[in-house]
């Protein structure tokens, strides 16, 4: 276990026993992670004492669930955990795998949090005092305050029919997917086009190996425009201060896939036609794969021109704060489209396409079967408002637009846990 120096006295001097072998502690935190670490650095700082349960380790989803290849697709000085601002000499590049988790651990070394590692909780229920009780390894505790910040990404989503498609096809989810030479050899049909599908395809393209990706719904971004990271210029027009409740989607923002876009190399643009042009096979959003035949639907164009105009409006909105703000910047030409598809939409006949190996790359479902608090809405859905919901002393951090976009990431969330300790401390908790 390991204590901040600011609580190691009110732990060892306050901690009571509710009944046999049930323990007391004011807070308890769920999740190790860049949201549950930041929420301890805060309330470190009050004195506040409290203890962060994680199943893994603190760096385990940078370090066990991310390609070889991974890098931030955010630029360096977004990185803001509290107390921890990134000091590195490319603020704007984008860290890589093992940069992140040096940085992540830097940050908990830094402050030394109440952390069990290799701990999970299997339960959370009222209890009947007040508060909840938590069982964590077996040990049951009993907490005035919960903050769930174990993320939105534990359950790997792989569709059903998988199991029927001939096992000598190799499957890997993304979660599990680390360099080219993990598939043998052969050609490789990504599922899904988000961040990571995107990125994927572009490292599997750059090994040489033949690429067929089914193109979901998901937004593209470019990475500069006008002489610039267009992160740089929405921070600039004050995007990332928006927050859910002033979003035009409002709630609907959560659901919202990312934009595809990369840090690789520097950073640039992942221009889905450009692949075709270079060889990728484009295919529109898998519906199934039956007798080692892919069926798509009919949307692959679609799909691209919606990319393309989430793409064109972000460049009209800052085209718009240039002017409006009287700033001199490069112009730049409307994007043109390089490749257009046929409208074919054949099926792809897995054996003949020569294909091996399948990645999916269709997301995650988070799992709370573990809460047994009226906490979630009809579809088993968390609901809060700013991570604070309507059971007393129950709370949700790093969840994606849980107040602003940067909640679930490094940018935003020690916005959020300073939000969450002046709700725990009844003060107000300023924001590192």
């Amino acid at each position: 276990m390991r204590r901040c120096a600011s609580c190691l006295s009110v732990i060892e001097t306050k901690r009571t026993t509710m009944t046999q072998n049930e323990k007391s502690i004011p807070v308890i935190i769920v999740g190790g992670g860049q949201a549950g670490l930041s929420m301890s650095w805060y309330l470190c700082r009050e004195k506040v004492e409290h203890i962060v349960f994680e199943a893994k380790t603190a760096c385990h989803s940078w370090d066990d669930e991310r390609w070889d290849n991974f890098c931030l697709v955010t630029p360096n000085w977004q990185c803001e955990l509290p107390g921890h601002p990134y000091k590195g000499n490319d603020p704007h590049g984008f860290m890589v795998k093992q940069e992140i988790i040096e940085y992540v651990k830097g940050f908990v070394n830094s402050f030394n949090p109440p952390l069990h590692e290799h701990t999970a909780v299997t339960s959370i229920t009222r209890h009947e005092s007040g508060g909840y009780r938590v069982v964590a390894a077996g040990e049951t505790w009993h907490a005035k305050h919960v903050v769930i910040a174990s993320g939105a990404y534990q359950d790997a989503v792989i569709p059903g029919y998988a199991s029927a498609i001939n096992p000598t096809i190799h499957q890997v989810h993304s979660q599990d997917y680390r360099n080219a030479a993990q598939l043998p050899d052969g050609a490789v049909l990504v599922v899904g086009s988000g961040q990571s599908g995107a990125q994927i395809v572009e490292d599997l393209f750059l090994e040489k190996r033949k690429v067929h990706l089914c193109v979901g719904s998901a937004p593209r971004v470019s990475r500069f425009y006008r002489g610039r990271d267009v992160v740089d210029w929405l921070a600039d027009m004050h995007f990332y201060d928006l927050t859910v409740d002033n979003h035009p989607l409002r709630d609907g923002a959560r659901d919202k896939t990312n934009h595809y876009v990369t840090g690789r190399n520097g950073g640039h643009d992942l221009d889905l036609r450009k692949f075709a042009k270079e060889g990728v096979g484009l295919h529109g959003t898998l519906e199934t794969i039956r007798d080692e035949v892919a069926h798509f639907a009919p949307d692959l164009a679609e799909n691209l021109d919606d990319a393309d105009k989430t793409n064109a409006d972000i460049k009209k909105s800052i085209d718009a704060y240039i002017v409006r703000e009287g700033i001199t910047a490069p112009t730049e030409a409307p994007y043109a489209p390089v490749w257009e598809p046929d409208g074919s939409n054949t099926p792809l006949d897995l054996k003949a396409a020569g294909i091996t190996s399948i990645v999916w790359c269709i997301g995650f479902r988070p799992n709370y079967r573990w809460i047994d608090v009226p906490v979630f809405n009809g579809a088993n859905k968390p609901v809060w408002h700013r991570g604070v919901t309507d059971a007393p002393g129950f709370y949700f951090l790093g969840l994606p637009w849980l107040h602003t976009w940067g909640s679930g990431r490094f940018s935003g969330v020690s916005r959020d846990a300073a939000w969450l300790a002046s709700q725990i401390t009844g003060k107000d908790v300023p924001v590192a």
